[in-house]
C-alpha cells in the first residue's frame, strides 16, 4: 500500500521492467494524482473514496489469449462484490467496464510487460453524489452496498481472481462466467472504433482472445459500446 502516486499502473509497469516485480504482486494507492484508464483516459477519485491498485500476473496460456484477462478480472470484481450486494449486481460492459443500472462504479486497463500482464483495477466505493468524478457514474455507497470497506474489498477480490485466474490458466475456458454477468451479451450495441467508424448489431458472445462477436459476424476488439436497448 502506498499513499499516494501517481498511477499504481505505472508503478507495477516500472516494477516489472526493473525485475523487481513477480507473479501476484499487487501495488494498491489510497491516492492516485494521474490513474489512467483505458484508451487514455484518466481515472481520478478523491483520497480514501476509491479503490485504487495493480497486480501483475505470468500466465501459462498462449499470449493470443491474455486478451481474455481483464475481462477475466471482470468477473472477478463483479462475482466478489455481489456477494455482499443484497439487492442491485455489479455487471459487465464489454470491454472492461463495471457498472450499476448502467451507471460505471469501475473499470479495467490491462497491458502486456515482460513476460507477463499488469492489470489496474478502480473502483468507487465510497462516493457520494458531488464526489462522482463525471456524469454517468455512481459508487457502490450510493447502491447500498454491505461491504464499503476498501481492505476487505481488496482481500475478497484477489481471493476470487486467483481462484478464477488459475482454473483459466489450466486451459477451462469462462466464457459462459463472463456472458453470465455481462449487460453487453445479449443486447443491442453500436461499437465506436478509434478509426471513427462504427458497427452495429447484437451481441451474441465472447471469443476466448476477448472479442466481442456481432450477429452479423463482426468480432471487434477495441472500441467504445453504446448500448442501444
Amino acid at each position: 500500500m502506498v499513499e499516494v502516486t501517481d498511477s499504481t499502473q505505472d508503478d507495477i509497469a516500472e516494477a516489472i521492467t526493473s525485475s523487481r516485480a513477480q507473479s501476484g504482486d499487487v501495488i494498491v494507492a489510497n491516492y492516485q494524482r494521474s490513474g489512467r484508464g483505458r484508451l487514455q483516459r484518466t481515472f481520478l477519485a478523491a483520497p480514501d473514496t476509491a479503490l485504487t491498485f495493480s497486480l501483475y500476473l505470468t500466465p501459462h496460456r498462449e499470449k493470443s489469449q491474455w486478451s481474455f484477462l481483464p475481462l477475466l478480472a471482470g468477473v472477478a470484481v463483479a462475482q466478489s462484490l455481489n456477494e455482499d450486494s443484497s439487492s442491485e449486481k455489479v455487471t459487465l460492459k464489454w470491454p472492461n467496464d463495471l457498472m450499476i443500472n448502467e451507471k460505471k462504479v469501475g473499470g479495467i486497463i490491462s497491458q502486456a510487460i515482460g513476460d507477463g500482464v499488469a492489470i489496474g483495477i478502480g473502483i468507487n466505493i465510497s462516493m457520494t453524489e458531488e464526489e462522482l468524478p463525471v456524469e454517468g457514474a455512481t459508487s457502490l455507497a450510493l447502491h447500498n452496498f454491505l461491504q464499503v470497506n476498501r481492505n476487505q474489498i481488496l482481500s475478497s477480490l484477489l481471493n476470487t481472481f486467483e481462484e478464477i485466474f488459475k482454473r483459466w490458466d489450466q486451459g477451462i475456458s469462462l466464457r459462459s462466467h463472463y456472458s453470465d454477468l455481462s449487460s453487453t451479451i445479449g443486447s443491442l450495441i453500436k461499437a465506436e472504433l478509434p478509426d471513427g467508424s462504427a458497427i452495429s448489431g447484437r451481441a451474441l458472445e465472447i471469443s476466448e482472445g476477448g472479442e466481442l462477436v456481432l450477429d452479423n459476424g463482426k468480432h471487434i476488439s477495441v472500441g467504445d459500446i453504446i448500448h442501444l436497448r
